[in-house]
């Protein structure tokens, strides 16, 4: 096959969404403040090139509070935490950073507002996932957590027509909707959340992999194992006609076997990968052959965030950051 024939489609919108790109910035600017060491519980994002490179600049990764020296600084990750988090954090008078994507804390809102309403809720998502650990802890008590469509006959309720249902942010939206028509199936009431739980980064990435994915022999996905949105991204590129895929950390992970008699290779990020790995396997693609870059397109994102509140305030007294303009920058940094 001549390089005449190979090419690379790209995909956009991929990689950083708002919601990402504020927590990992959060991390930069607490060590640029407050200097190393700063604490973050969990990943800050599930990406292991960017825990890497802030581990490497003085953050230090826990599972737990109780990790955290008393009095310490810490960082919530973005994908939430439950209050029970909070409240063990303010038992060790740990100074907290909480970096929780606002599409998520919108989620968690919804969970307290039904709960007092005293509904049964039905959380679409998966079960052990952090976002899920933390949405589940705002309601414990009405809370029922669906994996998958086929899950949805276990549901039990008290009361059909006081039914509603959450969803974990980083589904495959198509996988979601099936698991939310079989519930409306059992109960005809079932109550939607004001507006889709599903983050707008996710259905973005997963509209344009669906936009190329029968033009690809081969569907490349750069993100982690432990990313939800990215392993969703790579089913959901095989579900709508690519004919192989494969899911990578980073660049060197690539295997010249898969390329045999490839032609057009399809190529997105996760919403927690910076663009400087998805560049590092365009270089590789490149030297193999694939010259050609053809964007595929399907939205533009202009989504930002303010950075959280207290570090907001801490920087503006600093005098390091602009009273008019604290969003955070859209730029892939961790680069």
């Amino acid at each position: 096959m001549s390089g005449a024939d190979k090419k690379v489609l790209l995909a956009a919108p991929r990689g950083y969404c708002a919601g990402v790109d504020r927590a990992v910035e959060a991390v930069e600017r607490a060590l640029e403040m407050y200097g190393a060491p700063v604490y973050v519980r969990k990943e800050i994002v599930h990406n292991k090139y960017v825990v890497e490179t802030l581990s490497a600049r003085g953050a230090i990764f826990v599972q737990e509070t109780d990790e955290v020296p008393e009095g310490a600084r810490c960082v919530f990750s973005a994908h939430g935490v439950s209050p029970q988090v909070h409240a063990e954090a303010a038992a060790r008078r740990l100074q907290t950073i909480d970096a929780t994507c606002p599409l998520v804390t919108k989620v968690h809102r919804e969970a307290v507002r039904y709960d007092k309403g005293d509904y049964d809720i039905v959380l679409v998502g998966h079960e052990g996932h952090e976002e899920v650990e933390g949405t589940y802890g705002h309601a414990p008590d009405r809370i029922q957590i669906v994996n998958n469509p086929d899950e949805v006959d276990k549901v039990v309720v008290r009361d059909p027509d006081k039914v509603v249902w959450l969803s974990q942010t980083t589904l495959s939206v198509d996988e979601a909707m099936e698991t939310v028509r079989r519930l409306r199936d059992r109960f005809p009431n079932l109550v939607d959340p004001p507006g889709s739980d599903i983050c707008y980064a996710t259905q973005n990435r997963q509209t344009a992999v669906k936009a190329m994915a029968a033009r690809c022999d081969l569907m490349i996905v750069v993100g982690s194992a432990n990313s939800s949105n990215s392993v969703r991204l790579l089913e959901v590129a095989l579900e709508n006609g690519a004919s192989a895929g494969q899911r990578i950390d980073k660049a060197d992970e690539l295997e010249e076997s898969w390329f045999e008699g490839v032609s057009t290779v399809g190529l997105t990020s996760g919403a927690s990968v910076p663009e400087i790995l998805v560049r590092d396997v365009l270089a590789w693609l490149d030297k193999h052959g694939y010259a050609t870059v053809e964007e595929v397109r399907t939205e533009t994102e202009t989504v930002t965030f303010s950075l959280p509140k207290n570090l907001r305030s801490d920087m503006k007294e600093a005098g390091v950051i602009d009273v008019h303009n604290d969003r955070t920058r859209s730029s892939n940094h961790t680069a």
